[in-house]
């Protein structure tokens, strides 16, 4: 391998020769593979996004046929983005599962979480309709066995559950891309934007894979196997299946809504979606407020978190586009933060209650600390990444004229403070009496410090993920 061929493989490669080598070997080396492949895959991750950040779209034909026969994959600056987003949140992620899971758990959880990462690094790069398909399927079958890997009753329904919801998407999916080869004869991105026209054929392509990714997702009303599934889920799963996998299917549907859709569907449809993901906002975040455990207000707010993803279609412009991916990376750092600290809890006092956590701030000050930095994030006060994809999203619905959007993200905003406020307003009165805290490893306290330093760091130099995002945008 030479040249783009070699920079865009490895960090597929990599991932893959680690979780088949993990497989192979016995538990003590299997930290010592996954360590090594973390740190080769993040490294592999940077130069490709340095080469694309100096040299513009990279472009590679598998197997040397190109397109209209062959599969592209195609590293812009969203990809390469995309790419590093998920192997700094995967890699700290990975170092809270080392202590937090029993050690058969341990021994699977690493491999299956390698070959999860490598079929996402191999979606983002994908510029090819059914090849995202695939690699979207590897993750979801992925997904479910991360979820059932303690093999308890939580997780087994959890995963099944999972399926039962994620199944039905990729069929949908599936058969809207059908339709668009049959119409089209093209499955590369890019050459079914130049060759879509509007019709019946496409709206119901359409509407097929929109429902289809917004399941997978998910968007409202089709969340109802969230909490559930992140409640029954090990923390380290819960953090990766929030921050990243369910990050994959709305990345396909980013890509072929404002790259192929688009420019030939009704801007009615554009406004019902943006409709979906206010109702969400407003939902999962009044939700999150009625909830009594800790897992199940940060996992109802992340389906708060996902509607504001979703005002980018009816705004469709370069702010808006921008804000929502700004989102995507700053929600990812922020809300594995927040779960992982919420397993660190758990850990510390067998209790995943809010008032559990009375008395805990000065025993755990890197987890609450953490706890903090994610809420700031989520709510979108400066300085956080959460705030620079607010700002974006809200410049962009003054910019269009469409004002209401400004009020569901002022709203949702409020509503984000008054749940995280009500996780953290406790924890620095007393601790109260015959209450033991458990000692957690440090590098379990300083996963989430790290993963809540990110999204603090990414409202601090915006102009280095906005720069990457502008090579190769779709204008």
């Amino acid at each position: 391998m030479t040249g783009a061929s070699a920079l865009m493989a490895w960090p597929v490669v990599i991932p893959l020769l680690g979780a088949v080598l993990a497989l192979l070997v016995g538990r003590p080396a299997v930290r010592l593979i996954a360590g090594v492949t973390s740190v080769a895959t993040l490294s592999a991750s940077a130069v490709l996004a340095w080469e694309v950040a100096h040299r513009g779209v990279l472009r590679q034909s598998i197997g040397g046929w190109g397109v209209p026969l062959g599969i592209e994959w195609r590293a812009d600056g969203l990809a390469v983005l995309m790419m590093l987003t998920i192997a700094l949140v995967g890699s700290l992620t990975s170092v809270h599962a080392l202590d937090h899971l029993p050690d058969r758990e341990d021994r699977e959880f690493l491999p299956l979480w390698l070959l999860v990462w490598c079929a996402l690094n191999a979606l983002v790069l994908s510029a090819d309709a059914f090849n995202l398909y695939v690699t979207l399927e590897l993750t979801t079958l992925g997904a479910v066995a991360l979820i059932a890997v303690r093999r308890d009753l939580p997780g087994l329904d959890g995963g099944l559950r999972y399926l039962l919801f994620a199944l039905p998407g990729s069929l949908c999916y599936l058969l809207g891309i059908a339709l668009l080869y049959g119409a089209h004869a093209a499955l590369d991105v890019g050459l079914l934007a130049e060759r879509v026209q509007s019709g019946p054929v496409t709206w119901v392509a359409a509407a097929l894979v929109t429902v289809g990714l917004c399941l997978k997702t998910p968007l409202f009303p089709l969340h109802v196997w969230l909490p559930p599934t992140y409640a029954g889920a090990p923390t380290p799963v819960t953090a990766l299946l929030s921050a990243l996998i369910s990050k994959g299917s709305y990345y396909v549907l980013f890509r072929l809504w404002l790259e192929v859709f688009a420019p030939v569907m009704d801007a009615q449809v554009a406004q019902l979606l943006g409709l979906l993901g206010a109702a969400a906002v407003i939902w999962g975040s009044l939700l999150a407020l009625l909830q009594s455990q800790l897992k199940r207000v940060v996992a109802y707010s992340s389906v708060a978190q996902i509607g504001y993803m979703f005002l980018v279609f009816p705004m469709a412009t370069e702010d808006a586009r921008a804000g929502a991916i700004y989102l995507v990376v700053s929600h990812a750092a922020a809300k594995a933060s927040m779960f992982v600290a919420v397993g660190n809890i758990h850990q510390a006092v067998g209790i995943t209650t809010l008032g559990g956590v009375q008395g805990l701030a000065g025993r755990m000050p890197f987890t609450f600390l953490a706890l903090g930095l994610g809420g700031i994030s989520l709510i979108g006060i400066p300085p956080s990444g959460g705030f620079i994809a607010k700002w974006l999203l809200l410049n962009a619905s003054i910019a269009t004229g469409q004002w209401w959007w400004g009020v569901v993200l002022l709203v949702g905003s409020l509503l984000a403070a008054a749940y995280v406020f009500r996780i953290l307003r406790g924890s620095f009165l007393p601790l109260p009496k015959g209450v033991t805290v458990r000692a957690i490893p440090l590098g379990n306290e300083l996963a989430p410090f790290a993963l809540a330093l990110i999204a603090l760091v990414l409202g601090l130099v915006p102009w280095f993920p906005l720069g990457l995002l502008a090579v190769g945008a779709a204008r």
